[in-house]
């Protein structure tokens, strides 16, 4: 499958472009992303919170953290330390204020960190989350063996990402809105051409539903499940080590 990339003329890496991409949306991404989804994405957030709070964790690694949306609704089950990584540093200083703003700066940390690389020891984290960001990574399959290395057994990971719904209405509606209204409106309040055009290839290019599951199989994760959101917009993925 060809790889989906934000700037087709660029010779530079997709983790690179991605990185540039989210560097330049920062500003407006919170605003879009919540105007876009029509504030959707937070019921979403809470879903991936409430099962991680079943497992009582620790430490907890957000991967392609963002502005932290993820890692701020993670800060409601009181673990001991949220660990949130991302490649683009414009995202992360609108979370760092985010998180100082809420006086979590001493529970959250964000630090630049690549999900392919990932500098923590092995069996470092009792859970591992990440919201819309592994659809973006340069190689999947190596993103989540490095996910599920430094997981602890026994730990337990959530990954929410976008998917395909399958049923008469709404595919035929989310198809128009991904692929004609959210490109225009990014474009027109982000002023970014190539970020919202990417969104939707990628999303249409992402391995969703049993394929992703299979991939999470792949890289050793156990108890896979998926449960579809929102007549299947999104989905979220969990399994344990």
């Amino acid at each position: 499958m060809e790889q989906v990339i934000p700037y087709r003329d660029s010779v530079r890496s997709k983790k690179e472009q991605v990185s540039e991409m989210f560097d330049n949306i920062s500003p407006r991404y919170d605003f879009l992303n919540h105007a876009l989804s029509m504030g959707i994405d937070k019921s979403w957030r809470k879903k991936v919170r409430k099962f991680i709070a079943q497992k009582h964790p620790a430490n907890i690694l957000d991967i392609a953290t963002g502005t932290g949306d993820l890692a701020i609704e993670l800060a409601i089950i009181k673990p001991e330390h949220i660990t949130g990584i991302d490649i683009s540093e414009g995202m992360m200083d609108i979370g760092r204020r985010k998180i100082a703003t809420l006086g979590l700066d001493g529970l959250i940390t964000l630090e630049t960190g690549d999900a392919e690389q990932l500098k923590f020891s092995d069996n470092s984290f009792d859970a591992i989350t990440a919201a819309f960001g592994v659809r973006n990574f340069e190689n999947l399959d190596k993103g989540l063996q490095e996910m599920y290395r430094v997981l602890k057994p026994g730990g337990a990971m959530a990954i929410l990402e976008f998917s395909h719904p399958q049923k008469f209405p709404f595919k035929q509606l989310y198809h128009f809105y991904f692929n004609f209204v959210l490109p225009l409106a990014g474009r027109l309040i982000s002023k970014n051409n190539a970020a919202y055009t990417y969104l939707p290839q990628s999303v249409s290019n992402f391995p969703s539903g049993k394929e992703f599951i299979s991939k999470m199989e792949e890289a050793g994760l156990k108890k896979n499940t998926l449960k579809e959101l929102t007549f299947g917009i999104c989905t979220i993925y969990t399994g344990e080590k």
